[in-house]
């Protein structure tokens, strides 16, 4: 029992021996046809640290590895997913269920912008109600033989990280974060939140890290220096990669061809991420 315990388990996320009700699980069943091994969200404390990127390059590396891999895009109101990914076909429903869209190379993918009938339609929708379409796009969309689901969860930590927390059976994160110093406040709250609701985290990924000059092959740090390591040590996690600013990154995802830029950055994290197949 925590020393600051009030005795008020029904709102209390511990596990402990004096829980004087029990804990309850929230979590929904996938579609009955769905077949997901393991399920991997990627987060961030904040937005414009370049999630959806991350989200994208790690099912690319896990899809170069042979394995069936899926996104389930959570950032209902600012997807991204299919542009990177150049999918403008719209998701279609049969009598079973909802099927999501299979990108160039098998990648399945779920958006709200593959159901909406124009991709610039905004979602103005409250949070109730964008918690409960993500909670559909794991219940009702037939994902039907994947290793590794990747979830591309908005900034933050309201209702639509919860609703995924509480809803989906969510085998770790991993948190995305930039160089600037203010991050390590944002990234503390998300690792916070994690632990409230029994997540492990795998790691982080810091994006934006530094740029290489292909003039002088020099590095600069355009948006000051690294406090990653330090953010690491301080929660005990592992730095799992260090991003560059690469123009060639912004015009694959602008170009919907992520699945064929080549590089390196992810292998290490998919060969980590492969043993959960073991």
């Amino acid at each position: 029992m925590s020393e600051n315990c009030d005795q008020n388990c029904g709102s209390c996320g511990e596990n402990c021996s004096d829980r004087k009700e029990a804990f309850h699980d929230f979590r929904a069943n996938p579609h009955e046809l769905s077949r997901i091994r393991n399920v991997i969200g990627v987060v961030s404390g904040k937005g414009g640290v370049g999630k959806s990127l991350v989200t994208s390059m790690l099912a690319v590396a896990m899809k170069r590895l042979n394995f069936n891999v899926a996104v389930l895009d959570a950032d209902v109101t600012g997807p991204s997913i299919p542009k990177a990914f150049g999918i403008r076909e719209k998701a279609t429903a049969g009598e079973l269920g909802v099927y999501p869209i299979r990108s160039k190379t098998g990648i399945e993918i779920m958006s709200i912008n593959l159901l909406l009938e124009d991709d610039t339609d905004p979602v103005v929708w409250r949070g109730p109600i964008l918690g409960n379409t993500v909670k559909q796009f794991w219940t009702d969309v037939i994902w039907q033989d994947i290793d590794y689901m990747f979830i591309d969860m908005p900034p933050g930590t309201g209702d639509v990280p919860l609703t995924v927390f509480q809803s989906i059976a969510v085998d770790g994160i991993i948190i995305v974060t930039s160089p600037q110093e203010l991050v390590s406040m944002i990234v503390s709250k998300a690792v916070k939140m994690a632990e409230m609701m029994n997540i492990p985290v795998f790691g982080l990924v810091e994006n934006m890290s530094y740029f290489k000059c292909p003039d002088n092959d020099k590095e600069y740090k355009i948006f000051g220096d690294s406090h990653v390591d330090e953010i690491a040590d301080k929660h005990g996690l592992d730095v799992l990669a260090k991003l560059p600013i690469d123009p060639k990154i912004s015009a694959a995802c602008d170009t919907g061809m992520i699945e064929f830029h080549e590089v390196d950055w992810f292998n290490a994290v998919a060969q980590q991420l492969a043993k959960m197949q073991a």
